[in-house]
């Protein structure tokens, strides 16, 4: 009975503790290291499950290992980013007394070169996701701005054709220069499908069994 009283004791000044309004930024931090950890994990997990059992080869435990380590690395990055850029962005609204439009900026910058500068896949494909969001972000803030004049027509075939055109082009002579999971999904949609023995791999298989 003393247990369950303490617990509830403890319960009770926690949840007292988060309705502080003198600690809500620094709570917010902590909150925010939390979702992006799990954020992190719910987006990856499902990705590296289908890539790595599409694409890679290897032992069952080789294949949950990897599995595994994509998922925490993705998880730890996104949740030390989202605590280190709020946590800069706290700090420079307490020292200016209000928020300002660079402090974002700033706090972003830094947070991007400490957590997403290592040159790996995990960030690799994180960088590009986002580079390609704010592409389309940028183009249509120009259009806002008046800074571009707004399209007669929908630009979006356009893009279409000029992204696929490109993509397959830089794939069939410079497949180096794509990201690795890239080239293994295109090699499996495009080069793969050159190749049969008879109807086990033409249509049950990608490739014969060993």
């Amino acid at each position: 009975m003393a247990g369950s009283d303490l617990f509830k004791t403890l319960i009770y000044t926690v949840n007292n503790l988060l309705q502080q309004q003198k600690y809500k930024t620094a709570l917010a931090v902590v909150k925010g290291f939390r979702n992006g950890a799990v954020y992190g994990a719910k987006i990856r997990a499902p990705h590296a499950l289908v890539m790595t059992f599409l694409f890679r080869s290897g032992s069952l435990r080789d294949k949950l290992k990897a599995i595994t380590q994509a998922t925490y690395t993705h998880s730890r990055n996104l949740a030390c980013f989202v605590f280190t850029y709020k946590g800069l962005q706290a700090i420079q609204q307490r020292l200016q007394g209000k928020s300002q439009h660079y402090h974002s900026f700033l706090a972003a910058c830094l947070g991007g070169w400490l957590v997403f500068g290592d040159n790996n896949h995990i960030n690799s494909q994180i960088n590009m996701y986002l580079l390609s969001r704010i592409l389309f972000a940028l183009s249509r803030l120009a259009v806002e701005k008046g800074y571009i004049p707004q399209p007669k027509r929908d630009p979006f075939p356009l893009f279409a054709t000029l992204v696929w055109g490109i993509v397959l082009w830089l794939f069939e002579y410079y497949p180096h220069t794509l990201q690795p999971s890239l080239q293994s999904s295109m090699n499996y949609l495009y080069h793969d499908s050159n190749t049969w023995h008879d109807i086990s791999d033409f249509l049950l298989y990608n490739k014969p069994r060993a």
